[in-house]
């Protein structure tokens, strides 16, 4: 299934080449910037139905734009970006139907198992989202935290997602090394993501046809969704109609 974003970057609607997210503002390559609000993409997904997506605050200065959004569609969106145990439950009391949460629980390069408990404790196991985002190092795919920029030493593989599974109710995944750049799917990470996660997952990152989404939905039992941004025409892409994702997600509707 299709599960649409909004990914907010100094409170605007971007479309952002994923490995270009550091901290040198030059570094910075956008494939779009919108014109229209965080709140008009939320009324649009509303409107069409569109639960379970997901909007990223890339950095500071997105608060306003994110609540905004939540509050169009109350119950409708997960929200990610900068969550913690201290502000997790101010986003649910906004509107959001899950927090995504990643930096916060790795320290030092490694998994913080306490955190994550007390975390999904505190918010409740079937609000919680993982985001596994990773980069691909030595033939394995590794978690990156911090804008992407950090390779940690957790490892997508069956033992890791079985674990984490136990703590949230889905996982997000941005293949990194593909995000933004509309080549197409990373279909091994795909293809792993459908053979070994034991909950739902999104997956994003170079998805650039309606084919895409097809293939995702098929290798992935129907269990891995896709988030498709740039490709997205009502982001300024050529690649995929939105009117045809929507139709896709309801002529597949169980």
């Amino acid at each position: 299934m299709f599960r649409p974003c909004i990914d907010l970057h100094e409170g605007k609607v971007k479309q952002i080449v994923g490995g270009t997210l550091t901290t040198e503002p030059a570094d910075l390559r956008t494939n779009f910037i919108s014109e229209r609000p965080a709140r008009w993409f939320a009324e649009l997904y509303q409107s069409d139905a569109l639960a379970d997506g997901h909007i990223i605050m890339l950095g500071p200065g997105n608060e306003a734009a994110a609540r905004d959004a939540l509050s169009a569609f109350p119950g409708g969106m997960h929200i990610g970006g900068g969550i913690h145990l201290e502000n997790a439950a101010s986003y649910l009391d906004a509107g959001a139907s899950h927090v995504i949460v990643t930096s916060w629980i790795f320290r030092e390069g490694n998994l913080d198992e306490a955190r994550l408990q007390k975390l999904s404790n505190a918010v409740g196991k079937n609000r919680l989202v993982l985001d596994l985002s990773c980069r691909k190092r030595d033939g394995d795919y590794f978690v990156v935290t911090d804008r992407w920029q950090k390779f940690t030493a957790t490892k997508i593989e069956p033992e890791t997602l079985a674990r984490l599974a136990k703590w949230c109710d889905e996982f997000l995944v941005h293949a990194a090394d593909v995000e933004g750049l509309c080549r197409g799917i990373d279909f091994e990470l795909a293809g792993k993501l459908g053979k070994w996660s034991p909950i739902p997952a999104t997956y994003a990152g170079g998805a650039n046809s309606l084919r895409d989404l097809e293939e995702i939905t098929r290798i992935g039992g129907g269990k891995i969704h896709l988030t498709i941004g740039s490709a997205l025409d009502i982001f300024g892409g050529n690649g995929v109609r939105y009117r045809d994702v929507v139709e896709f997600n309801r002529s597949h509707k169980q």
